[in-house]
């Protein structure tokens, strides 16, 4: 028995495995955008009549524009690679809200919110490319749905080792039940800051595409440490790597992202 489900586990997940555009990086998605659009559309209109919409013209007029810029250039390449069902899935929506968080996200399917308190972080137009790309290439990765994927997956894996362990007592079970939760504990912590990491890097791309200064990508970064004065938590306990660690990867990927935009933006 163990073993059936061990190969149709393993078989389940197999097929469910795919690379993101652009990094190549395996993914394990089990959730499709069919499940996860509508909802996600619906907490977004449901967040908008909820919050408090900023009234500072300006810099609301910043983020449209500057998510339009960005969202056109991910529809551009996303059109040019035939992923044109996923771009088509897109809603693309850009708002701003009044609150001092130090804060951005992008929902599946294009829904972004900033909120005002990043804005100096931000700086310019140049700055909220940098947030905005980030934001966008979480969705673009499709990461929301793998950290779903990611969930499911803790749960069979405690199934795998409840049916492992039950010949050895209570005893046995209740120290690999222990061992697996720190495990995969940390282990979504990494998982996520790979994420954190592969967002910034496609959303250098993103931003150069879309005609931005990619070096403002890590100036953005010095200022939210300057903001931040060293009162992050170490990285190995952290969802987000270092702003340290940000800073000097987008400073070495920069070269490799000019690259890739200038190649993208000459073919179109």
């Amino acid at each position: 028995m163990k073993k059936i489900i061990i190969i149709f586990v393993g078989s389940f997940l197999l097929n469910a495995c795919s690379k993101v555009p652009i990094t190549g990086r395996i993914r394990v998605n089990l959730v499709g955008d069919s499940q996860v659009l509508p909802a996600s559309f619906a907490q977004y209109k449901g967040f908008l009549t909820e919050n408090k919409l900023s009234t500072d013209i300006e810099m609301t007029g910043q983020i449209k524009t500057v998510g339009a810029k960005i969202s056109g250039a991910v529809d551009r390449f996303m059109r040019a690679n035939k992923m044109l069902s996923e771009a088509n899935s897109y809603q693309w929506e850009f708002n701003l809200i009044e609150d001092e968080m130090l804060n951005a996200w992008c929902m599946p399917g294009g829904k972004v919110i900033f909120y005002s308190g990043i804005m100096p972080i931000c700086a310019n137009d140049n700055g909220i490319a940098a947030v905005m790309g980030h934001e966008v290439a979480h969705a673009f990765a499709k990461h929301g749905q793998e950290r779903m994927t990611t969930s499911y997956g803790q749960q069979v894996g405690q199934l795998l080792i409840a049916l492992g362990t039950v010949n050895g007592g209570s005893d046995s079970q209740k120290i690999w039940n222990t061992a697996y939760g720190v495990s995969s504990g940390l282990g979504v912590l990494k998982f996520s800051r790979i994420h954190e990491q592969e967002a910034d890097r496609l959303g250098l791309i993103f931003m150069i595409m879309a005609g931005y200064d990619g070096r403002e990508a890590a100036a953005v970064w010095v200022r939210m440490s300057e903001k931040l004065k060293g009162s992050s938590q170490p990285e190995i306990l952290s969802t987000h790597p270092s702003n340290a660690a940000r800073i000097k990867d987008l400073k070495s990927y920069l070269p490799i992202a000019n690259k890739f935009a200038s190649k993208f933006n000459e073919l179109q």
